[in-house]
């Protein structure tokens, strides 16, 4: 049987000591966020049915993000333009999970973001995205954990 691929999507995922709750308020918190991730800072916090801004150094301009789902402590779903997709209205939709590990002394967050064209366009920004969302994870390890900002000059 030949199977045909229809649409391009990744996972990453991470483990971060620190309870879920406090992982969870990392991401949903614009001034947080700001702190590790939008290096051009945030505006509004990730609750459902917010459209919030996302700003980055590394791109030009703010980011509209809108918020599809908020289930604190264990699920944020977002939706943002992005180039080769293959939905109707040209955005993907990022899927952010937080479990609780080891009696709530760890967190694994997954992050799955789909919805890009199995063509180079769709791909090459699926793998940029992918990129950008291990980083993001990275860095919510390093703050959450250290208070250390990762991508502070990083990108500019």
């Amino acid at each position: 049987m030949s199977e045909n691929l229809t649409e391009l999507s990744f996972t990453v995922s991470g483990r971060i000591s620190r309870p879920v709750a406090d992982v969870y308020e990392a991401v949903a918190d614009p001034e947080q966020l700001s702190r590790y991730f939008s290096t051009g800072g945030a505006r509004g916090r990730l609750d459902a049915g917010a459209e919030v801004t996302w700003d980055f150094h590394d791109f030009p301009g703010a980011f509209p993000v809108q918020v599809v789902d908020a289930d604190p402590p264990n699920r944020i779903v977002i939706r943002w333009d992005g180039e080769g997709t293959s939905s109707d209205d040209g955005s993907t939709t990022t899927t952010f999970e937080f479990e609780p590990l080891d009696d709530d002394t760890r967190t694994l967050v997954t992050i799955t973001e789909s919805s890009w064209r199995p063509t180079p366009a769709g791909a090459k920004s699926a793998f940029g995205n992918c990129q950008g969302w291990t980083g993001m994870l990275a860095a919510l390890k390093v703050w959450v954990e250290h208070g250390i900002n990762l991508r502070d000059g990083f990108y500019k």
